[in-house]
């Protein structure tokens, strides 16, 4: 699926993920605000907009979004996993593509402690996931890589201390450390399941994020300039490989990345060597990893040697996770896929701080959703 028309990124904002107590519903309403301060854009503005939450209860983000206000405009949830943000930022994008409506906004949020977390919505389902935690599925991906090309767990630790510390340079990051994190520091925190420590893991606190996009028309009216171009806009489903599970969605296929990431290459006519920074679903230190291969920064079996060459950290040949990714921003389900589209426009603005990456052009965002669905968003300066 291609864009029809120009879309573009006009504004984005988020509430910090974790940190303090902050009702839910407060936290969405505090990212579109800041979305809509950024923009500058007006809520009447706004023609459409797709709410993303994966456990919050029905209509609940509906009755939120009143306090936005009464405009008349179609309100449509959106839920696809942790890819939840990206798809409603991909429907958002797809509707001013598509000519439907001048502006969009995407609203993600989530708070897994409100109700247990995912894995309270699966107790039940006749499938291998029922008793094996996302947590077991990554740690048979790390073994697997352990033994078919020799990674070691400080190749895995090094990932997860690089995103702790691009998080310390993100005040929208869950995860605050108050000190540089060092590889040994994540080899020594506890076990959660061999080969991943509790600092290679993703935490999950409350969030939300938002963001606007809209047509040359739409910028026109609004009295903005264009700074970040959506250049492509993909998402596939998982499809049959050697070996393939029937057993429901948790992580899903690695190839799938592949497949999302050049179509989108695709599209937009900018290769992976064209990129200037990149956002994956790390929720666990080994996916980032895998994910350097299939999405094309490097070679198969080079991701390793990228990790210890400091490719992908700040000031590498790509950085990876620029503001900390799920392990240091952490993951609050419908409103990641989101944030991540906050930190690529930062970066293509030029106006990301501390973490900022030299002369940005492009950038990439990619995202599971339940190992069933994968998102892939290029975005670039304009």
């Amino acid at each position: 699926m291609t864009l029809n028309r120009d879309v573009y990124v006009v504004a984005v904002g988020m509430h910090r993920f974790g940190g303090d107590a902050a009702p839910l519903g407060q936290r969405a309403i505090a990212a579109a605000h800041a979305a809509m301060a950024d923009g500058p854009v007006d809520y009447k503005s706004v023609e459409k907009l797709y709410l993303g939450t994966v456990l919050s209860q029905p209509m609940f983000g509906v009755d939120v979004v009143k306090d936005l206000g009464l405009t008349g405009i179609p309100v449509v949830r959106v839920e696809n996993a942790s890819a939840t943000g990206a798809a409603a930022f991909h429907e958002a994008v797809h509707a001013v593509a598509g000519e439907q409506v001048d502006v969009a906004m995407a609203l993600g949020f989530d708070d897994p402690a409100s109700v247990g977390g995912f894995n309270s919505f699966r107790a039940g389902v006749p499938v291998i996931e029922s008793a094996i935690t996302p947590a077991a599925f990554f740690a048979m991906w790390g073994v697997r890589r352990m033994a078919d090309h020799g990674t070691t767990l400080e190749t895995l630790a090094k990932i997860a201390a690089k995103n702790w510390n691009n998080a310390r340079l993100n005040p929208f990051a869950e995860r605050q450390s108050d000190r540089v994190i060092t590889a040994e520091d994540v080899l020594k925190s506890r076990m959660l399941a061999y080969p991943h420590t509790a600092r290679m893991a993703a935490p999950m606190g409350a969030g939300a994020a938002a963001v606007i996009v809209a047509s040359e028309c739409g910028l026109a009216s609004l009295g903005l300039r264009p700074t970040v171009k959506v250049r492509a806009a993909q998402a596939v489903s998982e499809r049959y490989v050697d070996g393939h599970l029937f057993s429901g969605a948790i992580v899903g296929p690695p190839e799938m990345a592949r497949r999302a990431a050049y179509a989108a290459y695709e599209e937009s006519g900018i290769g992976p060597d064209e990129l200037s920074l990149v956002a994956v679903h790390d929720a666990y230190a080994i996916e980032e990893l895998l994910y350097y291969e299939e999405i094309g920064l490097c070679e198969p079996g080079d991701g390793d040697r990228m990790v210890h060459d400091g490719h992908t950290e700040l000031g590498g040949r790509i950085p990876v996770s620029t503001d900390g990714g799920f392990i240091g921003r952490g993951h609050p389900g419908g409103a990641t896929g989101l944030a991540q589209i906050w930190e690529l426009t930062l970066q293509l603005r030029g106006t990301a701080g501390a973490r900022q990456v030299r002369d940005p052009a492009h950038g990439l965002a990619h995202i599971v959703g339940a190992g069933s669905v994968c998102y892939t968003h290029l975005l670039s300066a304009v």
